[in-house]
C-alpha cells in the first residue's frame, strides 16, 4: 500500500489539466490560445448580487453572456496542456506568420551582426519549436505542452503540474532517506533532464507566471509575437560574462553569444588590437609565442595560442636525478625524477646511514636518538642510538584487537596474541546469545524480512541488526518513454524520465526535428518543402514531381506503356504495379465474417485491344479483331470443303484447317452416309464401307453352298466366285473329300468331290486265288478272271520256283510269312468301314470350321 502522497501523485502528471505552476522557468501558450483556469464570470454572477427586478433585456444579456463563458471554457479545456492530439494549421498562412514573428524577434540582433544570424542557431530552434505541432514535449508525462517551463539551465519544458509534482516528490524523497519530517526543513530539488538543483524556493508554487525576460507577470496574448512573451527586449547577462546583454526580444531558450564588436588584441599581446565580435574576441596572430618554458632551457615554439600556460616542453635533455647521483635523458616536461638508489648519508647521530631512496634536502634525523620505550610501554629509557630496549619483564596488558580484553602475555616485541577468553556473545540481529571465543563475531542464520529503501524488495541479509543496506539491484522499470529501462539503482519513488533525445526526421533526412524519446511515436514529421527523393516502386524510372511527406508516397498515375505479351503494342491503361485489392478472408460457419482487408498487388497489363483484320478460318470474310484475340476466327458459315469421299461437302460450322491445300482436313467432319454405288454382277451384298472416293473394295463377305456330293457347307468369299471362270468355280465348290458314292462293282468312287456321274472305271485291287488254291494274285478288279484258260502251266512253274527259294532260307520264316500273306477278307471289310467312317468325320469338321472362319470374315470390324 502506498502511501498518501504517492496515490494523489499517480500518473507523472497526467489528470491534472486545470492546474497551472511556476518553476524557475516561464509558462508558454500558442498564439491566440487563451491561459486555461482563468476564466471570468459575467457580470451579475457574483454571489453578492441580490435579488432585483429585471427587464427582458437584461435576461437576455446575461444568459448571451453566460453562453460566451461557458463556449471559452470549452475551448479552453480542448487546448490544455496535457492534450496531445494538435490540428496543423493552414501551411501558407502559418508560414507567413510565423516569419514576420521570427524576423521581429531576432531584428535587433541581426542590426548589430550585419544580417548574419549565424549565432541564432540554437535559439532559433527553441522559437521554431513553439510554432511545431508536437515539437514541445513534457520529459514527465510524455504529452505535448502548450503551458510550459523551462528550465534555466538545460531550458527544458515541462507541463507546470508535472514539475509541481515533481518538486513535491523529489523533497519528500530526500526527507525519507535523511530521516526528517517532510515540511520542517526545505530541501533542493533536481531538475528532471540535466540534474541542476534549485533552491526550494524555486519549487513552481502559485497560479501566476513570469514572461522569459522576468519583467512581466502573466503576459499577454499578442498573435504578432512569440507566446509568452513581453515584447521587450531580454536584457538577461550573457554567458560567458562579457558586461552585455541579450539584444533579443523577450524569447524562450539560451541567449544567443553576443554581437558587440569590440578592440581586443591577439591572445599573445604582440599585435595590434582588431575589432572583433565579442562572442568570438579571441584571436591569434599566427607568430611564435616565444615563453621560457618550465624546463628553462628552451622556449615555446607554438604559434599565438590561448592561456596562460604554454604546452608541456616536447624535447628531451640530460637532467640529474633529485639526489644529483647520476645523469640521464630525460623529457623536460617531467624532469624530477628518482634513481631508486637508497641515500646511504651518514646521519647526524654518526652510527647509522640514511635509509631514504633518492631524495633532496637534509636526510632525516636518526629514529633511535629520540627517548624510546619499553615494547609494553611501561617503562621509559634514553638509550643510546646503538642500543636496543629490552623488555621490562611485567606483563604487557596492552588492549587486544576486541577492545575488551588486555594482553596477558609479559613484555614482549611484536603485536599481541589474538583474544581467546570465552564471553556470551549476542548476535547482531539481537536474537540468540552463545558461548564463544571473543575475538570471533557471532552470527545466527535468520534473515532479515524487512523492506529494503526501495519498498520493493526485502533485505534477505544474515542476522541483520536492523540497518538495512540501500537496494543494491537494478530498478529495471520501465521508462515514461517506453523505449528504455531505469538504469539506477532500485530506488523509490517515480523514476526520472529518459534523458534521450530522438532525431525525427522527414523522409527525405533534410528537416530534423528533436524530440524526447518516446514521444517519437505520437509525433508528426517535420514540415519539408524539398521534393520527395523515394526510389519509384513501380517500374518506371521516375516518379510525378511532387513534396516530401511522411507515410507511403501516392499511387502511380502514368501511363503503364509495358510491351504487351505476344505483340509490339505497349500497355495504355495507368500504371498497376501497386493496386489496392480485397483480400477476401474466408470464415467458418460459425464464425463472423471479417470486414474486408486491402493489400496491394501487381495487376497484370490488360489483353491488348488494338483491332487487326483477320480471315475467317474458311476465308469466308475478313473481320477487325483485338490483338490479344488475333487469329483466324470462325464466321458460323457453313466449312463448305470437300470431304474426302468426293460425293459430298463439310456442313460444320467454319473451322480451323490444318492443311494447306483447299480440300477437306482432319478437322473436317468425316461422311457417314453409305456408299450407294452398283455392285458386280451375281453380288447380292451391299458395300460395307461408308462413302467413299473410287471404286467399291471388293466383296469379302462369304457365300455358303453345298459342295457337288450335296455332303458339306462350303463358305466361298462372294469377290471369288463373281470373278471366277466356270472351272474355278467347279473346284471352288468342290470339298475336296473322296466322293461317298458307289460303284456297280459295290466299291467307293475314288475320284474326289465331282459334278455328275461317277467313272464306272474301279481302279480298287483285290487277291484271287487260282482254281487249286495254290497261288493267289492282287490285280484290279477289271482283270479278275485270269489263269483258269491258258496259263496253269506257267503257275505251276512259278509256284515251284518260289518253294525251292523259301526252302533255301528256311522254311519255317518262309512258313509264317507265308501266314501273313494270306488274305483275310472280314478284317479288310472292317478296315474299309472304318476309313469311311474318319472321312465322313474330317468331312464335317471341316465344314464346321469353314463355317466359322466365313463368320469371322464377315462381321464387320469398327474402322469398316
Amino acid at each position: 500500500m502506498e502511501p498518501a502522497w504517492r496515490q494523489q501523485g499517480r500518473g507523472r502528471g497526467r489528470g491534472q489539466e486545470g492546474e497551472r505552476s511556476r518553476p524557475p522557468m516561464k509558462e508558454r501558450e500558442r498564439p491566440g490560445v487563451g491561459r486555461g483556469g482563468r476564466t471570468r464570470a459575467g457580470p451579475g454572477s457574483g454571489p453578492g448580487s441580490g435579488p432585483a427586478p429585471v427587464s427582458v433585456q437584461s435576461k437576455f444579456e446575461e444568459i448571451r453572456k453566460s453562453n460566451q463563458a461557458a463556449a471559452q471554457r470549452l475551448v479552453e479545456t480542448r487546448l490544455s496542456s496535457s492534450s496531445s492530439d494538435e490540428d496543423e494549421e493552414d501551411s501558407n498562412h502559418g508560414d507567413g506568420q510565423r516569419g514576420r514573428i521570427l524576423e521581429s524577434t531576432f531584428t535587433t540582433y541581426t542590426n548589430q551582426t550585419g544580417g548574419d544570424a549565424s549565432g541564432l542557431a540554437r535559439t532559433g530552434q527553441y522559437v521554431s519549436d513553439l510554432f511545431q505541432s508536437g515539437a514541445l514535449t513534457c520529459l514527465i508525462c510524455i504529452a505535448s505542452v502548450k503551458r510550459t517551463n523551462s528550465c534555466s539551465s538545460c531550458f527544458c519544458l515541462f507541463h507546470l503540474p508535472c514539475i509541481q509534482k515533481w518538486a513535491r516528490d523529489s523533497a519528500f524523497l530526500v526527507s525519507s532517506v535523511t530521516d526528517e519530517d517532510f515540511g520542517q526543513k526545505a530541501h533542493p530539488w533536481p531538475c528532471p533532464k540535466c540534474r541542476a538543483e534549485y533552491p526550494p524556493n524555486a519549487a513552481p508554487t502559485g497560479r501566476t507566471y513570469m514572461c522569459y525576460c522576468g519583467k512581466l507577470q502573466d503576459p499577454p496574448p499578442d498573435p504578432w509575437l512569440v507566446p509568452h512573451s513581453c515584447g521587450s527586449v531580454c536584457q538577461k547577462e550573457l554567458k560567458p560574462t562579457c558586461g552585455h546583454t541579450c539584444l533579443l526580444l523577450c524569447h524562450p531558450g539560451p541567449c544567443p553569444p553576443c554581437p558587440k564588436m569590440v578592440s581586443v588584441s591577439c591572445m599573445c599581446g604582440k599585435a595590434k588590437p582588431l575589432p572583433r565580435r565579442c562572442s568570438n574576441k579571441s584571436w591569434s596572430c599566427q607568430q611564435t609565442c616565444g615563453k621560457v618554458l618550465p624546463c628553462k632551457q628552451h622556449t615555446c615554439s607554438q604559434p599565438c595560442h590561448s592561456g596562460m600556460n604554454c604546452r608541456p616542453c616536447p624535447r628531451v635533455s640530460v637532467q640529474p636525478c633529485v639526489c644529483g647521483r647520476q645523469r640521464a635523458e630525460r623529457p623536460c616536461s617531467s624532469a624530477r625524477w628518482n634513481c631508486q638508489q637508497v641515500c646511504g648519508a651518514p646521519l647526524s647521530c654518526g652510527n647509522h646511514t640514511c635509509e631514504v631512496v633518492c631524495h633532496d634536502g637534509a636526510c632525516p634525523p636518526c629514529p633511535r636518538s629520540d627517548s624510546r620505550t619499553c615494547p609494553c610501554g611501561k617503562t621509559k629509557s634514553s638509550l643510546p642510538c646503538t642500543e636496543e630496549v629490552m623488555p621490562c619483564g611485567d606483563t604487557c596488558e596492552r588492549r587486544l584487537s576486541c577492545g575488551k580484553h588486555t594482553c596477558s602475555m609479559r613484555c614482549h616485541r611484536g603485536t599481541c596474541e589474538t583474544c581467546r577468553q570465552e564471553v556470551e556473545k549476542e548476535c547482531r540481529c539481537g536474537r540468540y546469545r552463545k558461548l564463544m571465543p571473543c575475538h570471533k563475531e557471532y552470527l545466527c542464520d535468520s534473515k532479515c524480512n524487512k523492506t529494503r529503501s526501495c519498498q520493493r524488495h526485502q533485505c534477505r541479509r544474515k542476522c541483520c541488526p536492523g540497518n538495512c543496506p540501500p537496494c543494491d539491484q537494478s530498478c529495471g522499470r520501465t521508462l515514461g518513454c517506453r523505449n528504455h529501462k531505469c538504469p539506477s539503482v532500485c530506488h523509490q519513488g517515480t523514476c526520472y524520465p529518459c534523458p534521450e533525445a530522438v532525431e525525427l526526421r522527414c523522409t527525405c533526412g533534410s528537416s530534423v526535428l528533436v524530440v524526447p524519446c518516446g514521444r517519437e511515436r505520437s509525433t508528426k514529421p517535420p514540415r519539408c518543402k524539398e521534393s520527395c527523393r523515394c526510389p519509384p516502386s513501380c517500374h518506371h524510372l521516375s516518379r510525378e514531381a511532387h513534396r516530401c511527406h511522411p507515410g507511403p508516397c501516392p499511387p502511380c498515375r502514368q501511363t503503364c506503356l509495358l510491351p504487351l505479351p505476344g505483340c509490339s503494342h505497349t500497355c495504355p491503361e495507368g500504371c498497376h504495379d501497386l493496386v489496392l485489392v480485397r483480400s477476401q478472408q474466408l470464415a467458418g460457419p460459425w464464425e463472423q465474417p471479417a470486414e474486408p482487408a486491402f493489400v496491394k498487388k501487381a495487376l497484370p497489363c490488360p489483353p491488348c485491344q488494338v483491332p487487326i483484320p483477320m480471315a475467317c478460318f474458311g476465308e469466308h470474310e475478313v473481320s477487325p479483331v483485338p490483338c490479344h484475340r488475333r487469329g483466324r476466327f470462325s464466321c458460323g458459315r457453313p466449312c463448305g470443303r470437300p470431304l474426302t469421299c468426293g460425293n459430298h461437302t463439310c456442313t460444320r460450322e467454319c473451322h480451323l484447317v490444318t492443311d494447306n491445300n483447299k480440300g477437306a482436313g482432319p478437322e473436317c467432319e468425316v461422311c457417314e452416309e453409305g456408299c450407294s454405288k452398283p455392285r458386280p454382277p451375281g453380288c447380292p451384298h451391299p458395300c460395307p464401307r461408308p462413302c467413299h472416293p473410287g471404286n467399291c473394295p471388293p466383296c469379302t463377305q462369304m457365300s455358303r453352298q453345298r459342295c457337288h456330293c450335296k455332303i458339306s457347307l462350303l463358305y466361298v468369299e462372294c469377290t471369288k466366285l463373281t470373278s471366277a471362270d466356270d472351272q474355278t468355280k467347279i473346284n471352288l465348290s468342290s470339298c475336296n473329300n473322296q466322293c461317298p458314292k458307289e460303284l456297280s462293282c459295290g466299291h467307293r468312287c475314288k475320284q474326289v468331290c465331282h459334278p455328275g456321274v461317277c467313272s464306272e472305271k474301279c481302279q480298287q485291287k483285290v487277291k484271287i486265288r487260282c482254281p487249286c488254291k495254290r497261288m493267289k494274285k492282287v490285280h484290279t478288279h477289271t482283270h479278275t478272271l485270269y489263269l483258269e484258260s491258258g496259263v496253269k502251266g506257267l503257275k505251276v512253274s512259278e509256284e515251284l520256283e518260289a518253294f525251292e527259294k523259301r526252302q533255301q532260307r528256311g522254311g519255317r520264316r518262309l512258313k509264317r510269312r507265308g501266314r501273313k500273306e494270306e488274305p483275310d477278307e472280314g478284317r479288310s471289310q472292317t478296315t474299309w468301314w472304318r476309313r469311311s467312317l474318319l472321312y465322313i468325320v474330317v468331312s464335317v469338321g471341316g465344314a464346321m470350321l469353314s463355317v466359322a472362319t466365313y463368320y469371322l470374315l464377315a462381321t464387320p470390324t469398327d474402322s469398316g
